[in-house]
């Protein structure tokens, strides 16, 4: 993290002058919010484009607007919760933006961000960029370990920090207004390559008399002692050493991957999750990196600048 970032932080669950918030969108993940607000005590005015979703949290407080610009002018902090950028752009077209505070909790990447940013900056608008690290039943919820990675205005963050540290922790990762997806979309893509190894497992063992059940602790266990692992990895990075404290190298790991293949092969599973990154290990051994750790496959994907 930068000097910018600090440990995700929660507010208490309510605030001394209770915050207006004008919430677009009440899908799940936009009820969860609203509902959190709620009950801290926050007046919310809730807008959705399918408007029976909206009144369900009208029993609960919330006041229902008609249109996207009814919501917008009831209150200065505005909370985005849709389904990607185009719809913020529809949902915010016509709708008077000067003075308010921008929070879009929408999922997008970081150029969107950035030209959301510039979008909303030509509009009279303060502008925050978010990434929820959460889903649904997790927001609101005391000691879920939920939070939410913000980027943009450092100075829209501070003064409604205690408001959108209700539904969920905060994080706040910088000025620049992509880093919050970014941040987001590089946690995301981690998981997706863990789900992929877990899924292999699992179907190596699937034809066994293994039960599921039993091994997932295994598993659990074995991913929980290998994942402190990224911390050499980004000491690699910054020094841009990849020998640097190496425990088993690209040479021996190659080699290894021999006998994962074999024993997928034995058990009748398909290797296409695994081979797209062994075959980054073997261009990167063919290169004369056989001493190096993995990280430098990193160099495949994304060459340093210079």
């Amino acid at each position: 993290m930068n000097d910018n970032t600090s440990s995700p932080t929660t507010a208490p669950v309510s605030t001394a002058i209770p915050t207006p918030v004008t919430l677009l969108g009440a899908g799940a993940m936009g009820t969860a919010l609203a509902r959190a607000w709620l009950a801290a005590g926050h007046p919310v005015t809730v807008w959705n484009r399918t408007p029976v979703r909206a009144e369900r949290l009208a029993a609960e407080g919330a006041v229902v607007a008609a249109s996207p610009a009814e919501a917008v002018a009831a209150g200065r902090l505005v909370v985005l919760c849709l389904l990607d950028d185009a719809s913020v752009g529809e949902a915010l077209d016509g709708a008077d933006l000067t003075g308010r505070d921008l929070v879009n909790l929408t999922t997008g990447t970081p150029a969107e961000g950035r030209k959301r940013a510039a979008w909303a900056a030509e509009r009279g608008a303060r502008f925050l960029d978010g990434g929820i690290m959460a889903v649904p039943p997790m927001i609101g919820a005391a000691d879920s370990g939920g939070y939410v990675f913000y980027s943009g205005s450092s100075e829209l963050f501070e003064e409604h920090r205690a408001t959108l540290a209700v539904p969920a922790g905060t994080e706040y990762v910088g000025a620049d207004p992509g880093f919050a997806a970014l941040h987001d979309v590089a946690l995301l893509s981690a998981m997706s390559g863990m789900f992929a190894g877990v899924l292999h497992a699992f179907a190596l063992i699937r034809r066994e008399d293994i039960a599921p059940g039993d091994f997932a602790p295994l598993l659990v266990s074995w991913l929980g002692a290998m994942a402190p692992m990224a911390h050499q990895t980004a000491a690699q990075l910054e020094s841009g050493d990849f020998t640097k404290g190496v425990v088993s190298n690209l040479a021996m790991q190659v080699a290894g991957n021999a006998t994962l293949l074999r024993t997928a092969e034995e058990q009748g599973v398909s290797p296409e999750l695994l081979t797209p990154y062994m075959s980054l290990m073997e261009r990167r051994l063919a290169d004369g990196h056989g001493e190096e750790d993995t990280t430098g496959v990193v160099e495949l994907l994304a060459p340093r600048k210079g």
